[in-house]
Formats: structure tokens, C-alpha cells, sequence
């Protein structure tokens, strides 16, 4: 009986060795050669998946900009029904990381050079996922409601300037310069100015 092989376990098994390489020393000491060796395989085998590093830096990258949006749509699950609880659920899922999504996004910091000369790494990192933008300003107008507050009409771009204040944050914590709770704390302070006062607890 042909053994069976599972391609995108062999593929996986190459990209989390990218992965590895990269946080250790940085994207510029990933090669071939390396990722073959941190992977337990041959050479042959990495060039039967990748034809080139540039192509197996950009899948590493692909799947790690979506190991993270897959991290931030499971906390939908798991947020209650609330829509304020939903968005800040998501947002903090930026700032309070586990430690594999803190290897995803010191990842991305170390592919993050690479955007300047090649245009397809620049797309896949760039902010403002369309989809999780419209979910988001859908979310804010939402708590806006639940809150007693009026929509002010601005809930894209009001989404838009918090996800980019949360992956900010991600970076400061990923790198170091803030904690996790003192990333949080400035999240929910910029949320609570978003969504406004809460009416519904305002007394008469």
C-alpha cells in the first residue's frame, strides 16, 4: 500500500521552522540551507514545496497574518453576545497575546522589512482587512446603541483607527515597551472614547 503523504504538514513543517529562524536571528539570516536544518529535512525536500526563499518567506508570512485573524475571529465564540463585549474582545486579543501569537507577530516585525522592496509582502501586511473593518464598524455602531448613543456615522473609520492602535500596541508588547496590562488599559481607554458615555447607566 503507497504511504500517504500529507503536503500541507510537510508545508507547515517548513514554514514554522521560517518562523523559528526568523525570531531567533532575524529575516535576513533565514536561507534554505537553515530552514532545511531546523526542519529535519533535505534540501531537496524544501525546494520540492518552494522554489524560492522569496516564495517560502511569503507563504511563512500569508499564514501567519491569518493564524492571527483566525485568533481574533475565535474570540467572537467565546465573547458573550454583547457587541461591546465582542469588540473588545477582538482588539485585545492584539495587545494580550498567547505565546503563539506572540511568535506570529515577532514574525511579521521581522518579515516587515521586506515590505520596502517587494510589493507582495507590503499587501499582505498592510492594516485594514476589509472584511474584519466592516465587522468591526458594524460591532461599534452596535455598543453605540447598546450605550444610548447616537451612530455618528464615522464607524469605518472609527474601526480602521482602532485596529491600527491595537497592532501598535501588539508591537509595543511584542517588543517589549509595554505590558500587557498597560497596552490594555490604553485600548479601552481610546473604546470607551469611541463609543461614548454609557446612558443607559446614566442616572436622572
Amino acid at each position: 500500500m503507497p504511504k500517504i503523504v500529507d503536503h500541507e504538514e510537510r508545508r507547515t513543517r517548513l514554514v514554522e521552522a521560517v518562523w523559528a529562524l526568523a525570531v531567533r536571528g532575524g529575516i535576513e539570516q533565514v536561507t534554505l540551507r537553515k530552514v532545511a536544518d531546523e526542519a529535519g529535512v533535505s534540501m531537496g525536500h524544501v525546494q520540492h514545496y518552494y522554489s524560492s526563499m522569496q516564495a517560502l518567506i511569503r507563504d511563512a508570512l500569508d499564514r501567519a497574518v491569518r493564524a492571527v485573524h483566525t485568533t481574533i475571529e475565535n474570540t467572537v465564540g467565546t465573547a458573550g453576545t454583547s457587541p461591546e463585549a465582542v469588540l473588545r474582545a477582538c482588539l485585545h486579543a492584539l495587545v494580550r497575546p498567547d505565546e503563539e501569537s506572540m511568535r506570529l507577530m515577532r514574525f511579521s516585525l521581522a518579515a516587515a522589512g521586506r515590505a520596502v522592496s517587494d510589493p507582495t509582502t507590503a499587501n499582505v501586511l498592510a492594516p485594514g482587512d476589509e472584511k474584519l473593518l466592516t465587522f468591526t464598524a458594524k460591532l461599534i455602531a452596535a455598543a453605540r446603541q447598546e450605550r444610548g448613543n447616537r451612530s455618528h456615522g464615522e464607524e469605518r473609520t472609527d474601526a480602521d483607527i482602532c485596529w491600527s492602535l491595537a497592532t501598535s500596541l501588539g508591537v509595543d508588547v511584542a517588543l517589549g515597551y509595554r505590558s500587557p496590562d498597560a497596552a490594555g488599559r490604553m485600548l479601552d481607554h481610546h473604546i470607551n472614547q469611541v463609543l461614548g458615555a454609557d446612558q443607559s447607566k446614566a442616572t436622572t
